[in-house]
């Protein structure tokens, strides 16, 4: 029985990747340090997987940026402002790939980045393909082939991983109308028919190309697309072996066409698509084929250790059906999202053994996958892997550091009043006008400021000891009260403190709730260099004690200004954590909820006027199947409404939202009741704002008016066109003027920069609209 794996992180064990890209970015080194820490990553990352015993090892899941990106640069999908940068160079290609990725101001250039948003349901954040009408596509990067040429050198026989085209297109974003997107298909797949030519040519054996949208609500045309792609592929590649891989959920009414693709091996997640098991085996043309079945038994998107008994049972399962020969066993899905090595967790301080115990990284879930394959058709319950396992299982099961009983009975108790606020936005709207006295186009920021490298130092000596506590809150005064200061000088509406001593928006408050536990070293990618550390909820959630209610009443007491008093939401902490799958995440979520409500309560207690929940998470948790979203946007939604509505009406509530399509969702939006929502409308050019002028959404909105996942700084008249823009689908009185998201990751020259510019977009358009409220 094969085990084979369906891609791996991708940032390095000590996120060597991150480190080295920023330094290239900064010109402290040049291109070939860059590659070569990139090929240093792809070769331990493919022995590593060689060492575990996968046989299929996979490559070309390693990217710079984003393997979306790889892709659009592979079949030419280069949009026109960028074409400048082509030169037919190769030493150039770099500079086009970033300069896509994050724009690029320099040497007389000034191109924005290309649009990011989320991969599926997952905190992982692709570049969106952009395409017009008869697009044209061309080979242009050959890096599929070159890691498949460096595997093979070192001896390894990978299996190179290419995003499906169909799900390519799917994911992509027609920038002209009069076309679908999907009607590119037949111009795309010569490119990569050609590709797959050449990797059979250098001895290719199996490619496998991803197609998570065959667990997408299709369209007619986009499943006629999957049989069209695949019936070309085959008739173009006859004997290079394809396995098709899906993730994320089931495959449901898309089984019939998942299993008539002429492949050779079918992908299914099992962790999140499970009922598309049974249905699969009884399908009598899928049995009746030569097809293997591969079985995504070990979870790629969480830490929790393997049920050895509950995946053996899976693959006995299909056996019994298939036959041995036609199993394989794999994680659910590529291990991206999941952290390198739990054995680099040393410190028992920061992760117990008891704990620890319970769960698996990476490399650990490489193992699980070959100790199943191995264990498969063998008596396994006298086996020692499977003994040792199934105490873990168990443990965790029965431990008392989980269950706690004044917890589950405070979320018993909740009341239908618990969720609203004590009048509806129309009256809060009037009561907070007089109250907070802000001028019309009030101007904002999300909340965080740049993380220094001094300000990072602070926060390690105080963990190291070479800091004392004292010391450490002395200085982050003084780093607060600087920005408070610049803020005031710069005529910012609504300040915000800075978040200095803020290691992570989720990672930070879980410090100080009980129920998670933290890592050192369990950090997964966001987006390009940006990497997260999630903390593991575990265990029943609560707040032992106020968590930012000290650092928000200093900042107020020392502006005359308003202060914004920062959280992250519940669902937010939820998505952006690993969460414990042993009861429904609404139940963890509600119970974050009352914590958080908590904290609402007692910030108003302390003065604090205007409170942001944070919720940029929200559309990210939606089901991929429409059928699910009422389910889980009720739950989510009233896990917001839980956190927010302990307060009065003068106390104003903000929410934050990025990267996200609204449309669809708009009306659950709007029932969170948030007096304020601030989202990203930048990278897509206010194209987002519309779901709001079509639905007539009725609270205050805060289009981001700058990209701030891009070190370019957007000049005083590209602010007011955006503004301009918002106002014809926004009332004057409800429009805010800000970023479009924190801006943590910035540096603090483009930071000042560009702030400047948007204070001065926001006073030029008060003149011209000459009102005030």
């Amino acid at each position: 029985m094969l085990s084979h794996n369906l891609g791996y992180p991708r940032v390095g064990s000590h996120r060597e990747l991150k480190k080295a890209s920023e330094q290239f970015w900064a010109g402290k080194i040049n291109r070939d340090a860059l590659q070569k820490v990139a090929q240093q990553i792809c070769r331990e990352n493919w022995q590593t997987q060689k060492d575990a015993g996968i046989d299929l090892i996979p490559s070309n899941d390693f990217s710079l940026y984003d393997h979306v990106l790889d892709t659009s640069l592979m079949v030419g999908a280069i949009p026109e402002r960028y074409h400048q940068l082509i030169d037919g160079k190769s030493n150039r290609e770099l500079d086009l790939y970033f300069a896509m990725a994050r724009g690029i101001q320099r040497d007389g250039l000034d191109v924005r980045a290309m649009e990011m948003t989320k991969w599926f349901d997952t905190n992982y954040h692709y570049l969106v393909p952009e395409f017009v009408k008869n697009q044209k596509f061309r080979r242009y990067s050959d890096k599929v082939l070159l890691e498949f040429e460096d595997a093979l050198h070192k001896g390894i026989v990978t299996k190179p991983v290419l995003l499906g085209p169909v799900t390519y297109l799917c994911l992509g974003k027609e920038k002209e109308e009069g076309f679908d997107r999907i009607d590119l298909l037949d111009n795309l797949l010569p490119v990569y028919i050609s590709v797959l030519k050449e990797l059979s040519s250098r001895g290719a054996m199996w490619v496998q190309l991803d197609e998570p949208g065959l667990v997408l609500d299709l369209t007619e045309k986009e499943k006629l697309a999957f049989q069209s792609a695949y019936a070309q592929i085959r008739e173009a590649l006859p004997k290079l072996k394809v396995l098709v891989a899906t993730f994320f959920d089931a495959l449901e009414e898309n089984l019939p066409i998942a299993t008539s693709l002429p492949v050779d091996a079918l992908h299914i997640d099992l962790t999140r698509g499970a009922e598309s098991f049974k249905p699969l085996l009884e399908d009598p043309a899928f049995v009746s084929s030569s097809k293997i079945l591969s079985l995504g038994v070990v979870d790629g998107r969480n830490i929790w250790k393997n049920d050895y008994q509950k995946s053996l049972n899976f693959v006995t399962e299909a056996v019994k059906v298939l036959g041995e020969n036609r199993v394989m066993v794999a994680p659910s899905s590529s291990l991206l999202h999941s952290p390198y090595d739990l054995d680099l967790e040393k410190n028992e301080a920061v992760l117990t053994p008891d704990i620890k115990n319970w769960m698996a990284f990476a490399k650990q879930k490489l193992k699980e996958v070959t100790t199943i394959a191995k264990l498969a058709g063998s008596d396994w319950s006298s086996d020692e892997d499977f003994i040792f396992n199934q105490k873990a299982v168990e443990s965790r099961k029965n431990s008392l550091l989980i269950h706690k009983p004044e917890v589950k009975k405070r979320a018993a108790a909740i009341e239908k009043q618990d969720f609203e606020r004590l009048n509806d936005f129309s009256v809060r709207q009037a009561i907070q006008l007089e109250k907070l006295k802000l001028p019309l186009f009030p101007s904002t920021t999300i909340g965080s400021f740049p993380q220094t490298d001094e300000v990072r130092q602070l926060r390690a000596n105080l963990k190291k000891g070479s800091l004392t506590l004292e010391d450490y809150e002395s200085r982050i005064k003084e780093e607060i009260i600087s920005s408070l200061r610049w803020q005031e000088e710069l005529g910012i509406d609504v300040l915000v403190h800075g978040e200095f001593e803020r290691n992570d928006m989720v990672e930070y408050f879980g410090e100080s709730l009980s129920g998670f536990v933290f890592t050192q070293n369990g950090w997964v990618q966001s987006y390009g260099s940006r990497c997260v550390k999630p903390p593991v909820i575990y265990g029943d959630v609560e707040r032992p004690a106020p968590m930012t209610v000290k650092w928000s009443s200093f900042a107020q007491a020392n502006s005359k200004k308003l202060v914004k008093g920062m959280l992250t939401g519940p669902v937010t902490i939820l998505q952006w954590s690993f969460v414990r799958d042993d009861q429904p995440r609404k139940d963890t979520a509600f119970q974050i909820g009352l914590a958080i409500r908590d904290e609402v309560v007692d910030l108003e207690k302390a003065g604090i006027k205007v409170i942001q929940i944070d919720e940029p998470a929200i559309r990210e948790g939606l089901p991929l199947k429409k059928h699910a979203w009422k389910s889980y946007l009720t739950w989510a939604v009233d896990a917001f409404r839980l956190s927010a509505a302990g307060v009065a009406d003068q106390t104003q509530i903000h929410t934050h939202m990025c990267y996200a399509e609204f449309n669809d969702i708009i009306d659950s939006i709007a029932a969170m009741d948030a007096d304020v929502i601030t989202i990203e409308t930048s990278r897509s050019q206010m194209e987002l704002l519309n779901a709001f002028a079509d639905f007539n959404y009725p609270n205050e909105i805060g289009p981001g008016v700058y990209d701030i996942h891009s070190p370019r700084v957007p000049t005083v008249d590209e602010m007011i066109y955006l503004l301009e823009k918002a106002l014809k689908v926004i009332p004057a009185r409800n429009l805010w003027v800000n970023p479009d998201c924190g801006l943590k990751t910035r540096k603090w020259p483009e930071t000042e920069a560009a702030l400047r510019n948007m204070i001065s977009a926001a006073e030029i358009l008060r003149l011209s609209v000459g009102v005030t409220l």
